[in-house]
């Protein structure tokens, strides 16, 4: 099974999950009035908007070359995390504004055990999302299953903080959960700025970080046949990289054995690319 087909079925499972948690949040949050709970409903709302752009970039992504194309079609990735990132964007500034009017309004919720099996049964399933991303991200390198990997660990951590201000109402400290909605939005918007930047730089053409370039040269001096290098460009196609290093070959050398050095140094580049 392929890196697409991976970040596929991670997509599906996504949005079943989330789905099940919106759910349950809703119905619970909106009975109780509690504004966390609303708060982390919103934000499973747009869980299920991520994990569905996850889907459509993936499908993209996988579409071989073509006379339009000649690259592929990898930068769908990005396109699309781009638009997961400003959802991300957009949910939190809604929530922080909904966070804020509830301490000024000095909003109170209704307790219930309910608030609390939900937020245990939220951490347990985007746990289990999060170590079936994280297994997927660290083989395939995919920006959208990171996307989706960085959601689910950030909500295990918000979905606690949930718990925390709903426990903390039992000793009548009803701020707390204002105040937990408004961390919940800061930290969204964190997690939608830190992907959009991801994604723009890609969409921009940046270059291969200084870790993979300094990593190249050094496997370069390995070589005692290049004499000089003279430029190293690189430009992204997806979660790939095109690679023109500029190098310089004794003259007297035969065409077989200057190629036979540029397709080994070619190789030796693509498993430093593929770690860095």
């Amino acid at each position: 099974m392929n890196r697409f087909e991976n970040t596929r079925k991670a997509s599906i499972f996504g949005i079943a999950g989330n789905l099940f948690l919106l759910l349950i949040k809703t119905i619970v949050g909106v009975a109780s009035h509690s504004q966390a709970m609303i708060a982390d409903a919103t934000n499973s709302a747009g869980d299920i908007f991520a994990s569905l752009m996850t889907f459509i970039g993936n499908k993209i992504a996988s579409e071989p070359s073509d006379d339009s194309h000649n690259f592929g079609h990898g930068k769908a990735e990005y396109i699309f995390s781009l638009f997961i990132s400003i959802s991300i964007i957009f949910v939190s500034a809604k929530l922080l504004f909904d966070s804020v009017l509830s301490l000024i309004e000095h909003k109170t919720f209704i307790f219930s055990w309910a608030l609390v099996v939900i937020c245990v049964i939220t951490i347990l399933t985007k746990l289990s999302l999060y170590i079936y991303t994280r297994k997927l991200y660290k083989k395939y390198k995919d920006l959208l299953l990171k996307s989706n990997m960085d959601d689910h660990r950030n909500d295990c951590f918000l979905t606690a903080c949930t718990l925390v201000s709903i426990l903390s109402s039992l000793l009548g400290i009803y701020f707390l959960d204002g105040i937990v909605g408004i961390l919940i939005s800061i930290w969204i918007f964190y997690t939608g700025i830190k992907i959009f930047l991801e994604s723009y730089n890609v969409l921009m053409d940046k270059s291969i970080n200084n870790k993979t370039k300094e990593a190249i040269l050094e496997l370069i001096k390995k070589y005692k046949e290049i004499q000089k290098v003279d430029s190293i460009y690189s430009t992204p196609i997806g979660y790939q990289y095109i690679i023109t290093i500029t190098i310089y070959l004794d003259g007297n050398m035969s065409t077989f054995n200057s190629h036979k050095i540029a397709d080994d140094l070619e190789k030796d580049i693509e498993g430093i690319e593929r770690y860095c």
